[in-house]
């Protein structure tokens, strides 16, 4: 791999910065993890607004940026470098770094707040720049954010040859092996990172072993989904099941291999739009949740799952807080399929929440509506009549599939697929005569049947055989006797409103 010279997206932030900057804003706050491109962007921007850079730290103190002079005196504690700023008659550009945890300080807050109310066109600008930035509320009207804009794909490619070029002047001169297709789906799976995180991710999918293939990338997708930290709202699924291991559903799955090569393309075709998700309703236990961690193997892309019983937060605001960073986690992680299990219990509305219940539901149906990141939602619910009508009327989905009990056929392959999942020849079984025996079970309850039938054969000291699996089947009621009275109306209900996934 060689390197070239790529276009910066630093140059379309120049301008919005220095008018900022010009105008005599007099607190300017830029929320990033990537300190060294905000400086760097800060140095580019002095072509234009010449004054002079200076940059603080709790480690390091003042320091001047722009000439290699000494910094004001006695300005290393917060309180003395704003008290320096304050006083200051003249311009100047103060980048305090990392600054948040001194934000609680009434005194600090007094300082900022007279820095920003006096600030005019000829006064010195403080810029906070923070991984996380929460201003309290007295600064909050006061400051100006500033979003620095990620590496496009110019740049996340300029920077993988840089550390291609890197490995091969450590390894004698060898050079890193790469398919240009290789090269296009890390540079589109490092999207959405800061430069210095891009370039860690790069790095190590490089220096691994000298070679850029498909077979780096899931660790990257995973490394990638860490690095975001969405919190324990969102989870990544690494193994998404194949397709084959999906008994029946056959329905469901010819309708996702129409859409499979447009969702893919991120650009469709004319007259057709990007398939945006669907709802799969059904029996408990007949294969929902599978069925939703195979459309991504279908897809050949992340699975994230987002628990929506998770969202809620007993402190006010943090609830609608935790979905906003989920869903803009899953739009950086696209192309994706995004899994939201037992939606019903996430988007259920309350009148006993204060209304947070409300703007959850707000929130994620104009999220659902307006998203344009191929993020492709599967929402799973058992019970309809407890998502709200905004939730399911025509358009929020692109289908809505109803998975039923499953018939004798998917019987018999489910069997057989748990047999062979557990080193077990199904040709050893009558699975005709187990399919019989099982009517009205759901999948999971005939995998639970070959997994008894396992356990009594292992305590009996002899292999698993027919009779022993249909004992197990015998020992149990299945969900749809226990429950057939409920079970029975959700099937008449979605025989006239859903599609079915068979």
């Amino acid at each position: 791999m060689t390197t070239t010279r790529a276009s910066g997206t630093l140059k379309a932030d120049k301008h919005e910065l220095a008018v900022q900057l010009r105008a005599g804003n007099g607190l300017i706050t830029i929320e990033t993890r990537d300190e060294p491109r905000a400086e760097q962007l800060f140095h580019h921007v002095l072509r234009e607004v010449i004054r002079p850079l200076f940059r603080w730290t709790a480690a390091a103190g003042l320091e001047r940026l722009d000439m290699d002079v000494p910094a004001p005196p006695d300005t290393d504690s917060p309180e003395k470098v704003l008290r320096h700023i304050r006083d200051r008659h003249s311009q100047g550009i103060f980048l305090l770094l990392d600054f948040h945890p001194y934000l609680d300080n009434p005194v600090h807050q007094r300082l900022l707040r007279e820095i920003a109310r006096g600030a005019t066109p000829d006064s010195p600008n403080v810029v906070l720049i923070s991984p996380r930035l929460e201003l309290p509320s007295e600064l909050r009207s006061l400051a100006t954010p500033f979003d620095l804009s990620l590496p496009n794909d110019d740049e996340l490619e300029y920077m993988v040859r840089e550390e291609a070029q890197a490995w091969t002047d450590h390894n004698q001169g060898r050079k890193v092996r790469a398919s240009r297709k290789a090269l296009n789906l890390l540079v589109a799976n490092l999207r959405g990172l800061p430069m210095k995180d891009a370039r860690r991710l790069a790095r190590n999918a490089i220096w691994n072993d000298g070679a850029l293939t498909e077979n780096d990338l899931p660790g990257v997708m995973e490394a990638k989904f860490r690095m975001l930290d969405p919190g324990g709202v969102l989870s990544f699924e690494m193994e998404t099941e194949r397709f084959v291991n999906v008994a029946g559903l056959n329905r469901l799955k010819d309708w996702l291999r129409q859409r499979a090569p447009v969702f893919a393309s991120g650009e469709p075709p004319p007259g057709l739009d990007i398939p945006r998700g669907i709802l799969l309703l059904g029996v408990q236990g007949c294969g929902k949740s599978l069925a939703a961690r195979a459309v991504a193997g279908v897809f050949g892309v992340p699975l994230l799952r987002l628990d929506g019983g998770a969202l809620y937060n007993k402190y006010h605001g943090e609830s609608e807080r935790n979905l906003r960073e989920s869903l803009k986690s899953a739009e950086l992680m696209a192309p994706c399929v995004l899994w939201m299990d037992e939606i019903e219990k996430g988007m259920s509305v309350s009148d006993t929440d204060g209304g947070t219940s409300q703007r959850i539901l707000g929130s994620f149906l104009t999220w659902m509506a307006e998203r344009d990141k191929p993020v492709f939602l599967v929402a799973t619910a058992n019970d309809i009549e407890k998502l709200p009508p905004e939730m399911v009327r025509q358009g929020r989905f692109d289908e809505i599939f109803f998975v039923d009990l499953p018939n004798r056929d998917i019987r018999r392959a489910i069997i057989g697929i748990h047999l062979q999942r557990r080193e077990l020849d199904p040709r050893d079984f009558d699975l005709e005569a187990l399919a019989e025996a099982s009517e009205g079970y759901s999948g999971a309850e005939l995998e639970q049947a070959v997994v008894s039938a396992c356990y009594a054969a292992h305590a009996a000291g002899r292999p698993p055989d027919t009779e022993a699996v249909r004992t197990a089947i015998g020992n149990t009621r299945p969900l749809s006797v226990v429950r057939r009275e409920s079970i029975e109306a959700l099937r008449r209900w979605a025989s006239e409103r859903t599609v079915p996934a068979d």
